[in-house]
Formats: C-alpha cells, structure tokens, sequence
C-alpha cells in the first residue's frame, strides 16, 4: 500500500512539475505575496503597451487597492501595499489619459505624456474631504486619521478577487489591542480563545483555531505549541505589522490547508511611503487587577536611497511588559453514586509578569519598475514569567455525605493543600525569506526562498506542595454559580498553617522546536482576456518535543523551614476569598534552586511525553483566471502530496524502553472555481466553490501515551497515527455594496461539508491504579458549517454639521454545524463542532472631527463547545460567550504627533468555563479593566 501510494504522489508530482515547466514562458503580471491580491488587468496589447505607475496620498503614503482604468478602453488594474500599478495601454507610444478610483478620496484624472510612458508615474490624490481641485474642507487629521485607514482597507477588498476582509495597522492602533488575535477579533466571522484575558487563538467562521493557518509576509509560520498546529497570536504583537488580511475563499495558488480562513500578516515596507519615515508610540497603563508597572512602545524607521530612489531599508521593534494578578478559581465536577458532585476545588492566585519584544527589517531593491529583489525578517519573543498560590480542597479524598444535591452537598474527612509554583514560559518566533519578481514582455516570474522557526520553553516549572494534617468537614453550595459559598472559609481550617507538612516538590522542563523550509515559484503568462497561472510550493516541517519531569517526597526533600517560615507579609486573595498569605517568591525560589538537582526523575513519564515528526508537503497548481468588463471568472486546480513521519518512546509495564514509529502519505486534490461579477464599481457578487484540508496535530499523530497531573485530577492523552485529515468542500456567496463617500455594507453565505473531521474525545479510567481522563482524539465520519455573515460600516458623512463626523462599524456572523459518528457515544452519535459560537458580533461608534478621534467598541461571541465526554452529556466542557467593552481617544497635537487614551474591558468581564450546565462552573476568572495612554508620532 505504501508503495502504492508513493507511485501516485510521484505521478502527480511529475505531472504537475511538467505543467509548471510548460507554462514557464508564461509569465504574467502579479501579485506582490502569495496572499496579496495583483492588479487585475484587462486583456493586454502588444509588448511594451502598458503603463505603470505609483498612487500616494498628500503626505506620501502608498495608497493600496486604487482602481487605475484606462479611459477609452475600459483596461483596469489595481494597485498593491506599495500604491503600484502596471496597466495595459492601446498603443506601447502616446498619451493616456487614466482615472484613479479610491474610496473616500474624488476620483481623479491624470495625463501620462508619451516622454513619461518609459518610467514609473507617481500619482498623487487630494484628502479626504476636498475635492478634484483641491478646494473644500479637510476634515481628516493627515496620518491619525481613523478614515484614512478603513479606506485602505475596504479598498483592498473591493479590489480583491475572492473574498477577504482587511485590517490595516493604523486602524489597528485605533483599538486598545495589544496582540495580532486582539486586532483580528474586529473582523467579521473571527472569535478569539483567551488566555489570562487576553486573546491567543482565533475562531474564523467557527471552526477550530487549528483550521486557520497563519502567514508572515505569504510564508506560513509553524506553531509554537507542541500539542496544536495553531499559531500563538499572542506572541506577535500588533505594532509591528502593516496589514492583516483575512482570506475567507482560497484561490487555486494559496497553500490548501485553511478551512476557514487564511490570514496573511504583511510586515512594513520601505516603500509604503515616500522617502524617508519615522514611527513611534509610547505609553503606560493601569490594570485594575495588576501592580500598576506596565507600559508599552515601538518604533519604525524606513528610508529610501539611491539614485533613483531604487534601494529601501525598514527597520521596526516594539516591546511591552504587563504585570496582572487575575482571580481564578477552578471546580472540577465528576461522576458519584449520588450524581455529579464537586469532587475538587483550586483557588489560584496568580502573580504574572509578560514580556513580548519584536522586530522587523527588510531591505529591498527594485532597479526598475519590472524588477524586484527583497530579504526581510522577522522575530517575536513572549515570556509569560507566573508566579501561582494555590489553595485546594481534595473533596474526593473524603467521604460523601447523605443529603446533597447537584448543587449543595458535605464531605468528611476532605483534605486541604497548599501550592506554590513559579512557572516561566518562552516563545520565539523568527522568520527569514528572501525573493524576486521579474516581469518578462508582459508576463511575471516569482520566486520565494524562506525559513521560520519557532519554539517554545519553560525554564521554569518549579512546585512545593504542602498538605494539612486536618481532615475537616466541608460543604459548598452553588447558590451563586460564578462565586459559591466554601464552608472552609468560615472555618478558616487553611489558615493553621501549623498544621501543613511538606508533601513533595516537581520540576518539569519542556522544549519544543518547530522549523519549517519553504521554497515556492510562480509564473503567469496573459493571453488575450486570459491569464493562465501555474506554480509550486515545497514545505518541510520538523518538531521535536522533549520533556523532563521530577518529583520528590522524600523526607530529604522537605525545606529546613515551615510553611509559616516561606510565607510573606502580602495577603493572598481570590475575589472575596481569603486564602492567607502568599508565599514568599525569593524563599520559594532559592527552595527550587538548591533541591531541583536532587529530585528523582520520574518513568516512564520523562520519556512518554517526547516524540519527534516530519512532515513533507509539494503542493503545484495551475488555474486560469478571465477578465471581461466586470467579470472575472478564476478556475483551477492544486495538487498536494503529505507524508509524515513520527516516532515516540514507549514504555513497557516492565520498564523496557522502545521506539513507536508512525508513518502516514496521501494525495489531495482541490479544484476552485471563483467567480467575481462587478455590477458597478461599487456593487460586487463573489461566489466560489473550493476544497480545503486540515491535517492532524503533530501530538495526535504521534505514537504516543502522555499523563498529566493537576491536583488531584490525572489526564492521560493517546496519539492516533491512524487520524485522517479533515477535508471540506467550500461554498462561499457575498453581495457587498460599497458606500460612498466611504463606507460597505455586505452579506456573504458560506457552507462547509466535511468528512472525517476530528474530535478529542474524554472518557473516565483507571491509570496506574489512579482514577483518571483519557483524551483520544477520533474521526467522525461526516459533518458540516455553514453560516451567514453581515458587515455595516459607514462615516456618516450626509449629517448635517458636526454630526457628520460620526460613523458605524458594525458585524453580526450566524454559525451552526455538527458532525456524525459511526458509533454513539454515550447514546449520542452526532455532536456540535468545538470553537463553534452560533452568535457573534461587533458594534462600535466613532466619531472624527478635526483634531478629535473617539470610539467605543463591543464585541461578543456566544457560548461554544469545549471538550466532548464520551461518557456523560452532562460532562461535555463550555466556554461561556463573553462580551467585553472597549472605548478609544485620541486628539493630533501637531501634525506628527498624536496623544491618545484608551480603556479595554471596562465591563471587567469574566472568563467562563462549565460542565453542561452553566451553575456547574469548572473555571472562573476575572482580570480587570486595562486604563492605557501615550503618545504617537509620525514623521
């Protein structure tokens, strides 16, 4: 079989290289990144017939997705990130007379003299606000302005091809988000996961955060997580990027592995903007669950040199430190002969350092309007540095008592823990890619070299757990579900700390490495209204995961202190709980370091979480794309072949150690037919009809049997080298109408069928003589997504006076799909998607006068799914919607200097976790409203 099926992988492989080879002469006309749309031009006349050129606005700023037509011939392009465009002419010497379409700017006509058709013509367009001439009133803030910045934005995606919708980075820092999953939650159809409050993994169209992949400048970058393919986002902060854009319909050239969206973080250029440039923000914040210590800056600078201009260089970096203390407190619910009862309970007191640095350079050179060359680079650093207090009441360790209820109930004989832990974590993310675009006649060459890299450590995984000897009786009662009653609260038994004695330390370290190497070429040949494309990416992909654990409970092992002698002066609170003191870092860390060395490692542990993987991916396409009037119809194909290697220790009951392999290979093939119909300019109907896949996470795929432990609950998660992809077949449709002066409103449908989608499923066991949760994850035959999403925004500029400065940003996206199982699980075979919020929305209020920019922003997802437990419906795990509140200003001081304020989650909304039922909290959490001011320039 597995000969079998490399004969097919090469047989594809052959073929479509020879489609690639065939159509190398063909090379047309571009696109400045793998997921940047290409100026889409009308059928092209003899070589040498084209003009091309560069829009800017008054301060020199590249204007991306301005509409360039050729008067008298209807010949059309766009222009890229750079305000570039190349154009199709009547004849290769003459005049031409071109309109500049832009929204939120007065169209404009220019002249291009046959002594200007051998070089690059720069196009400047009048503000916002004025008119053709240049008279009228400019109510625009030049290079602050909230406007500005969503007509490049929806610019870009009026222009587009498929559907997407587009952030760009000053609009970015009109919201109070740190981090690129806090920006992406503005955009339609996009839920964020939380971690501590702020956002790390995003939900697009309701799909899993692992259905999305994400790209650095069109170059996927590899997760750093050992157990998920998808990208921390929180690792990236937003001040270093240009533009996001979220792809919602694949086309045939993008890499296939993106259900739900593809995003595509494009890093600043020096050609953004004419000349020379300099950005910076500065500022600090208050967070009313933290120490008052956080601030945050950036800066970029960009130059172009040269004779002609021809060289440019960006460098950018940003750094920022935050210090929370967010309450927590945690409630496992399992399954008792009287019922699902509260079986332990966690208070967590956390004191939390993050630190995240980034930067960026690029230096490029284009000699000539047909030439480009450009190396760039990319690294992101997060260091989440905790220290954790921790009471826990083990109710499991007792005894039942007659009379409770699924809400209230009493135990004997519990017992009562106290933890500290210091835990710090470290991602990296680096990226280099280098390449080139050649235009050749009229057609164009790409080609894209790139290597990222990225991992993730924890130097830190110290704990010191102490037991009290007391085993009180104890009762709870979830009368309020979010903060129930603790009878140990009013008996304050966690507060004899005479009465703890040591019960062991555990260290754990982990290290986990992804690399990935890309090369890709593309070429593209016009032909009459055709263009016909072709191309081919290479990924190799390698993780190695390694994991050292150790555990001590020795008497040799106890401090030569008490408690009482590691407890500081500082009260340690969870809400309105009193949990004592907290334990003093210094003691508890010069305890860590002088008895980490002597603590016994532990097995089979130690080796079972290791595993290491491989995995090869040719991806080659080919498509046509016809351009008629407004219609553009794109039809294609792509062809990639996956194989996969894993290999991970396993310990036999007897202790003999030995190598697990894996090995998986298969061809997928995704057809793509898009169709783009522009009524007017402003009035466009897109449909698509596409296949996507999803491969399985690195860990799942793994030959591998991992045990964790917290607190008293024991979780054991199984690798499936057998775990299929998840494949989709896509059907996207959108109607969007573009407002002038500046605005959208839009409705696009999307339907998902899968097959073998993909569950992590839980079920109760024993483990090494310890009752336990075993986490598989399984194939379910068949499923499906589908939705609606509605867009609104708007200046509403036709109020009369100063309330004209207002304006409305506004989205709602409806979600629904489950999937079927063969078998049932707990008497039920077909199950609600994880990540799926069936309700999520947008809504904010802007306003923009002069020197003055206000926001207030509301965004909200509804509950979602979880984990699944196969044993009891009443055990599947929620995430509770959340919505949270956010409100921005800002007032331009000079021309180049901004000051703003900004106030993020004043609701001071909780994180919510519950088994089945929402009074059956797991976990809730709150991390306090964020007060953050500063000052921009922009030179």
């Amino acid at each position: 079989m597995h000969a079998i099926r490399s004969g097919i992988r090469g047989f594809a492989g052959v073929s479509l290289i020879a489609l690639a080879v065939s159509a190398a002469p063909a090379l047309a006309a571009p696109r400045m990144a793998d997921d940047v749309p290409a100026p889409a031009s009308a059928a092209l006349p003899a070589p040498g017939a084209i003009v091309s050129g560069r829009v800017y606005d008054a301060t020199g700023v590249a204007l991306p997705g301005a509409r360039v037509v050729v008067e008298g011939t209807g010949a059309q392009a766009t222009t890229n990130l750079q305000g570039e465009f190349t154009v199709a002419a009547p004849d290769a010497v003459g005049e031409v007379t071109l309109l500049i379409d832009y929204l939120g700017r007065p169209p404009v006509t220019r002249t291009v003299t046959t002594a200007e058709r051998g070089s690059a013509v720069s196009f400047t367009l009048p503000a916002a606000g004025t008119n053709a001439d240049g008279s009228g009133t400019d109510i625009v803030v030049t290079g602050a302005s909230l406007l500005d910045n969503t007509a490049r934005a929806l610019n870009q995606q009026r222009s587009a091809d498929n559907t997407i919708t587009v952030i760009s980075a000053d609009a970015i820092g009109r919201f109070p988000d740190p981090n690129i999953a806090e920006a992406l939650q503005r955009a339609p159809g996009v839920g964020i996961e939380r971690d501590q409050g702020e956002g790390r993994y995003i939900n697009v169209r309701g799909a899993p955060s692992e259905f999305s992949a994400i790209s650095v400048d069109g170059i996927q970058i590899p997760s750093v997580d050992p157990t998920t393919r998808a990208v921390d986002l929180d690792t990236l902060p937003s001040d270093i990027v240009a533009n996001l854009e979220v792809t919602k319909s694949l086309l045939p050239y993008q890499d296939a592995d993106s259900i739900a969206g593809a995003v595509n973080i494009t890093t600043r250029s020096a050609f953004d903007r004419k000349g020379f440039a300099l950005t910076g923000m500065a500022g600090a914040s208050y967070n009313q669950f933290g120490k008052g210590s956080d601030y945050r800056g950036s800066g970029a600078v960009s130059d172009t040199f040269g004779a002609d201009r021809q060289f440019g260089l960006l460098l950018s970096g940003s750094y920022s430190r935050t210090h929370r203390r967010p309450d927590n407190v945690e409630n496992t619910w399992s399954q008792t002969p009287a019922g699902l009862r509260v079986t332990e309970t966690l208070f967590k007191d956390y004191d939390t350092k993050r630190t995240r640095m980034a930067g960026t350079g690029a230096f490029e050179w284009r000699p000539s309007d047909a030439t480009r060359m450009w190396v760039r680079g990319t690294y992101a650093r997060f260091e989440d540095d905790e220290f954790r207090d921790r009471i826990g009441i083990l109710w499991s360790e007792g005894t039942l008592q007659a009379g409770s209820t699924d809400r209230a109930a009493t135990w004997a004989n519990t017992r009562i823990e106290k933890q500290v832990r210091h835990r710090k974590q470290v991602n990296q993310i680096w990226s280099a890619t280098g390449g080139f675009e050649q235009r050749l006649g009229e057609g164009t060459i790409r080609g894209d070299v790139a290597y990222s890299e990225t991992s993730q450590t924890y130097p830190r995984r110290d704990e010191l757990l102490f037991r009290s000897t007391l085993r009180p009786t104890l009762s709870y009662d979830f009368a309020n579900a979010n903060l129930p009653s603790y009878s140990l609260f009013t008996g304050n038994q966690h507060l004899q700390t005479g009465t703890y004695a040591f019960r062991e330390n555990t260290y754990r370290s982990n290290t986990t490495k992804n690399d990935e190497l890309t090369v890709a070429v593309r070429m593209d040949l016009p032909v009459g209204d055709l263009t016909f494309s072709s191309g081919g990416k290479y990924r190799e992909r390698h993780i190695n995961a390694d994991e050292e654990r150790f555990r001590d409970r020795r008497a040799s092992a106890a401090p030569s202190q008490t408690l009482a002698g590691f407890l500081s002066d500082e009260d340690s609170r969870n809400f309105d709980y009193d949990l004592g003191k907290r334990i003093d870092t210094g003691l508890a860390d010069a305890y860590f370091d002088a008895t980490k060395a002597a603590s016994e490692r532990r097995l089979p542990q130690s080796l079972t979480a290791d595993y290491t993987a491989e995995e090869q991916i040719l991806g080659m396409f080919g498509m046509g794309k016809y351009v008629s009037g407004g219609t553009t119809l794109i039809a294609g194909l792509r062809v990639e072949t996956t194989n996969f290697q894993s290999q991970a220790p396993i310990v036999s009951r007897t202790g003999v150690v030995s190598t697990a392999s894996g090995k998986s290979g298969y061809v997928d093939f995704f057809p793509n037919l898009t169709l783009r119909q522009a009524f007017t300019p402003n009035l466009i109907l897109r449909a698509a009809l596409s296949r996507a896949i999803n491969r399985p996470n690195f860990p799942q795929l793994a030959p591998r049997v991992l045990e964790t432990t917290e607190g008293n609950t024991v979780r054991v998660e199984f690798g499936a080298p057998g775990l299929d992809p998840t494949m989709s077949n896509n059907a996207d449709a959108g109607l969007e109408y573009y407002i002038r002066p500046l605005g959208l409103i839009a409705v696009n449908g999307f339907y998902k069928d899968l097959t073998d989608y993909r569950y992590t499923v839980n079920s109760t066991g024993v483990y090494q003589g310890l009752p336990a949760i075993f986490s598989r994850p399984v194939n379910a035959r068949e499923g499906k997504l589908y939705g609606v999403e509605v867009n609104w925004q708007q200046q509403l500029s036709f109020l009369p006076g100063l309330l004209g400065g207002f304006g409305v940003f506004a989205n709602y996206t409806y979600t629904k799909g489950d999937a079927q199982f063969d078998v049932a699980y707990a008497g039920r075979s077909r199950f609600a998607l994880p990540g799926q919020s069936k309700h999520m929305w947008n809504a904010s209020v802007f306003y923009e006068r002069g020197p003055v920019n206000l926001r207030v922003a509301y965004t909200k997802r509804s509950d979602y799914l979880d984990e699944i437990n196969a044993d009891n419906p009443a055990l599947d795990l929620y995430w509770e919607g959340r919505g949270q509140l956010d409100v921005t200003g800002s007032v331009q001081l000079t021309k180049g200097i901004n000051l703003f304020a900004e106030g993020k989650n004043l609701t001071n909304s909780a994180g919510v976790r519950y088994f089945g039922e929402r009074y059956r909290t797991y976990e809730y959490e709150k991390f306090g409203y964020t007060l953050f001011g500063g000052v921009r320039v922009k030179l």
